[in-house]
């Protein structure tokens, strides 16, 4: 009987361990990738929209743009399948900008509809903006996600006094200071929006950016992988010895 229970108990760890290893949550959150640019730079961000329901696709994507620190040029890239409206208007208050220009309006809202996204499927919103405010450490960029069941769910949640997150974080694009010989490079291309980063080298960031999100957990799932064979080996090797 005791051989017994060391059989299942060994048989039970192992398959516990592979599933744990194989079943690494993932985030599906809307996000802004890439996470970081350059104070007072250009930069072309993408918003990163998957599908979290098995029974309804994403029909439409509304992003709400910073009005205390408002971008004062925003272009959009085209995506097949889907129509673009950019939302320009009045701000709240007038805004001086790093240039000492007074900013009276601006681009309030980029709204995606039309198209769809489908169960395990993503999509990425591209847009050129700037030149970042450079004494700012972050912007948010409020999303609304609309599902064809007509749920809608409202990534807007600042992050926590704690630090931890929240269950609809906002899309967070973080600033940081240009090092040194960067000025340079960004300044010229914060003089004219003809002078915005190109879309291949963007796109290179995006990559790098993606590669960087999957490899904890294929580090974490290789892991568990691992753990659960060492303990299906051990139930293996339980079963023979009580069989000898």
């Amino acid at each position: 009987m005791t051989s017994y229970v060391r059989r299942a108990a060994a048989v039970t760890a192992g398959a516990l361990a592979l599933t744990i290893g194989l079943a690494v949550p993932a985030l599906a959150h809307v996000t802004v990738n890439p996470g970081t640019a350059v104070q007072g730079s250009w930069t072309k961000i993408a918003f990163r929209v998957p599908n979290e329901r098995d029974n309804a696709s994403t029909t439409k994507v509304e992003v709400e743009f910073p009005t205390d620190h408002p971008l004062p040029f925003v272009s959009v890239r085209p995506v097949p399948g889907w129509d673009v409206k950019l939302t320009r208007g009045k701000l709240p208050k007038p805004v001086v900008s790093d240039s000492g220009d007074t900013i009276t309006e601006s681009v309030l809202k980029i709204t995606w509809s039309g198209g769809k996204i489908e169960s395990g499927q993503f999509q990425e919103f591209e847009a050129s903006v700037g030149p970042l405010p450079k004494n700012v450490d972050a912007l948010e960029f409020p999303t609304a996600q609309t599902y064809s069941s007509g749920e809608v769910v409202k990534w807007a949640d600042a992050p926590k006094a704690d630090g931890s997150e929240p269950e609809h974080p906002a899309p967070t694009l973080k600033l940081v200071a240009a090092e040194e010989g960067e000025d340079d490079q960004h300044g010229a291309a914060s003089a004219s929006p003809a002078a915005a980063p190109t879309v291949a080298a963007a796109a290179s960031d995006d990559d790098d950016q993606e590669s960087g999100n999957t490899t904890p957990a294929l580090v974490f799932g290789g892991l568990g992988l691992v753990a659960g064979l060492v303990g299906a080996g051990a139930g293996v090797t339980a079963l023979r010895r009580s069989r000898g």
